[in-house]
């Protein structure tokens, strides 16, 4: 990894590995002079809006797509991760004025029903660990005003419009990274603040809604009810964090494939403005480059995630490079920025805590961390996530598999499974048949089959539901909240249906066996082999690869 020196002011850092350039945190060099934000090309605008002579960077109308009343900041709350994927050390410095910073609030508001359970350990007894990190479009102070837009906006419910999931193996040897797309369209649940207002639950609303129904709590139960994935802490920045984190690094290196400048002739665009190459970018210009959607690749919310897994990467190694005990003016910069910025919930809410946590985290090399996004399908104007491979992605996060392939997947304890709430012959059970396929017809009788196979292992209470006859590809066993997981999980262990088949959903009201097109005949399930590869649709991308976003070359100049 190429790690630059301290620099002093109108220094160019000096590289110690010439043989990696670019990308990977060095400076883009042009005719032998480094190029940092705002040196290079035309001379632009205060706020880096465009060139000072109008004649600069060439926008394009955009026709068709509707003015949004606010002008939402959608940037990479992966900044947060920044304090404690690098700068462990820093932690201790002003112990108790850092603790004093932190903004605390409460993990989950959602009802225990839709709660997932606790992660299971693996055989070692080792537990893995689920961070939610949140990005907040708060107008709530000057500086975030200033930075996000409107000002009738100012006060208003924040939205969490970034959303990432940062998942670490239990064995603390690579980490998988989720990100949600803020135009997803789910189901909210209820949610209840510190203050007893309660928000009732929506069918149908956007995913970055949920910040604004009582805090970041209600962002993670909305998390635990669409993965199942137990989330353990969260962390949150807002748009002026953003900006100070930025600058307390010292700058940020990100590459484009052309020249980009981020406007349109009707005002929209974030202003961003950069030449082809690896550009270092801080303050608000780091801030552009997070909210950029005109000009990266074909304009959607999409292309904006991948510009911020990007960012995400290069801020880590640089961070890892730069952010080292032999430079405590550096570090104390960092830990007094990061945790001015920063709010998290009450589990992690002192410095010492965090610094344990950024322990952990620096455990797991650059080349094992998988950055992912949510595989989804459009539902208008919005998505939704894509049936199969959302579900595939959440079930491999579940179980600690590895994202890129690599390693064997760890089985967790026989111990750490959830106990039955009752004996065998106390468990209701209701069993369904979902035998039908696209080419084939319902087995007849094939729900009272197995419903009476059960009966006859001791599951006294199983019936069969003979008013509906669904389609399942695989057999599966669901259950409504996690006090019945123990349960479910019983049953499959009689059957020997497999645990990624136990699954959390709130359609069924009790334990529930469907099933599937793979148990048509027998009594015997043979469970097929899991598939257990990362989905394509996530648009995998390793923390360590060189990458540039494509510009469109409608936003070139």
């Amino acid at each position: 990894m190429v790690q630059s020196s301290v620099r002093g002011k109108g220094e160019r850092p000096r590289v110690r590995d010439a043989g990696e350039r670019g990308w990977d945190g060095s400076p883009r060099e042009e005719n032998g002079d480094v190029v940092r934000d705002g040196e290079g090309g035309p001379p632009t605008e205060p706020g880096g809006r465009g060139p000072a002579d109008g004649g600069g960077g060439r926008g394009r109308a955009d026709a068709g797509r509707p003015r949004r009343r606010r002008r939402v900041l959608r940037w990479s709350a992966t900044v947060l991760a920044v304090v404690i994927l690098g700068t462990a050390g820093a932690g201790y410095l002003y112990y108790q004025h850092l603790n004093d910073n932190l903004k605390k609030d409460d993990l989950n508001i959602g009802d225990a029903k839709d709660r997932a359970a606790a992660s299971r350990p693996n055989a070692a007894g080792q537990t893995p660990l689920n961070i939610l990190l949140l990005g907040s479009d708060a107008r709530d102070s000057k500086e975030n005003q200033l930075l996000g837009g409107a000002k009738d906006t100012f006060g208003t419910p924040p939205r969490a419009d970034v959303q990432i999931l940062l998942h670490l193996s239990a064995d603390r040897t690579n980490m998988s990274v989720v990100s949600m797309p803020r135009d997803t369209l789910l189901q909210i649940p209820r949610c209840t603040d510190s203050k007893g207002h309660v928000y009732p639950a929506s069918t149908q609303a956007m995913t970055n809604d949920s910040l604004g129904r009582g805090g970041p709590g209600c962002t993670v139960a909305t998390w635990e009810k669409l993965t199942d994935i137990h989330i353990d802490h969260f962390i949150m920045v807002d748009f002026a964090g953003v900006v100070s984190m930025a600058d307390a690094i010292g700058g940020v290196p990100v590459c484009v494939d052309k020249n980009i400048y981020s406007h349109t002739s009707s005002g929209h665009g974030s202003g961003l403005k950069l030449k082809a190459g690896t550009t270092y970018i801080k303050g608000t210009q780091a801030l552009q480059w997070l909210r950029t959607r005109y000009g990266f690749e074909d304009g959607s919310d999409i292309a904006r995630t991948k510009a911020q897994h990007q960012y995400m990467s290069a801020m880590v190694r640089e961070l890892r490079a730069n952010a080292t005990l032999s430079n405590p003016d550096k570090l104390r910069k960092l830990a007094e920025t990061a945790t001015a910025a920063l709010t998290v919930d009450k589990g992690i809410g002192s410095v010492a805590r965090l610094y344990d946590l950024s322990t952990e985290l620096k455990k797991v090399p650059t080349d094992r961390i998988t950055m992912t996004t949510m595989p989804y399908e459009y539902a208008g104007e919005r998505v939704v996530p894509k049936p199969g491979d959302a579900d595939k992605l959440f079930r491999l996060v579940r179980e600690d598999i590895a994202l890129d392939g690599k390693g064997t997947k760890k089985k967790t304890t026989a111990e750490a499974t959830a106990a039955p709430t009752d004996s065998d012959d106390k468990i209701a059970v209701q069993v369904q048949n979902g035998t039908r396929t696209s080419v084939l017809a319902s087995v007849g009788g094939r729900a009272s089959t197995v419903a009476q196979l059960l009966v006859g292992k001791g599951f006294t209470e199983a019936r069969a539901d003979t008013s509906t006859a669904l389609s399942e590809d695989k057999t599966v066993i669901r259950y409504p909240s996690a006090d019945l997981k123990g349960d479910a999980e019983r049953v499959a262990k009689v059957l020997g249906v497999p645990a990624g088949s136990v699954v959390k959903s709130t359609d069924v009201s009790g334990v529930t066996l469907v099933v599937g097109a793979d148990w048509r005949s027998g009594t015997a399930y043979k469970a097929p082999r899991e598939d257990d590869k990362t989905p394509r649709s996530a648009n995998i991308l390793n923390g360590a690869t060189k990458q540039c976003m494509q510009v469109d070359p409608g936003y070139t100049w």
